[in-house]
């Protein structure tokens, strides 16, 4: 089976979506977000497909496309739109897949589960997308610990910022997780830059051993 991936992230707006950018375009991926809430800007999909110059067949669908930007189970509610969580299966595909939840893991999907429930029944490795700033230790062991208590696969943390080796070692070290590498902030954010900066700061081969 080919190497599947869930990019989740500590917090919204960290810059896990232009890792998935990064990461589709290096394993030579697809690329799926189940539920996107907000389409008056450009959504997820479309920023992965843009930075990651990926053809329209290696964007899959969302199962859930809600106008209204909010938490999924509000924005569902805004819209009238009701949304079962045990419909959400990853799609087949022949390359690798890289899967991006919605904000945080502890987001909630719907009034009664939040997204780490739907990545326990998956049982697919999670990156864990985390700020280099101030209060990242904690929200970072935070979203470990609620992984880990859902018997959630974690496969590392990758880190999104400036360098501060200090934070990332304790990170590293108290949540006895594995530190995959560092994205630091592009400016400019173009596709080039992107795919430089990802070679540069990671070892894909950390990537494409072959997963269930």
């Amino acid at each position: 089976m080919s190497v599947r991936f869930v990019v989740a992230g500590t917090d919204t707006n960290i810059g896990k979506t232009v890792f998935s950018a990064a990461l589709t375009d290096a394993l030579g991926a697809s690329y799926w977000k189940p539920v996107q809430a907000g389409l008056q800007e450009e959504t997820d999909s479309e920023v992965v497909a843009r930075l990651g110059e990926l053809p329209s067949n290696r964007i899959i669908s969302e199962a859930w496309r809600l106008q209204t930007p909010a938490s999924p189970h509000l924005a569902a509610r805004i819209d009238n739109v009701r949304i079962y969580p045990e419909l959400l299966t990853p799609p087949s595909t022949r390359s690798a897949l890289v899967i991006e939840g919605a904000g945080g893991v502890m987001v909630p999907l719907t009034e009664t589960e939040v997204f780490a429930d739907v990545f326990f029944r998956w049982q697919i490795p999670v990156i864990l997308c985390a700020r280099t700033g101030l209060g990242t230790i904690n929200h970072t062991l935070l979203s470990l610990e609620a992984l880990r208590q859902r018997a959630v696969p974690v496969f590392g943390v990758v880190f999104i910022g400036d360098e501060t080796e200090d934070t990332q070692n304790i990170i590293g070290s108290l949540g006895k997780v594995r530190c995959l590498g560092r994205l630091p902030i592009l400016n400019p954010l173009t596709p080039d830059a992107l795919r430089v900066a990802f070679r540069a700061h990671f070892n894909i081969a950390d990537f494409q051993m072959v997963i269930p």
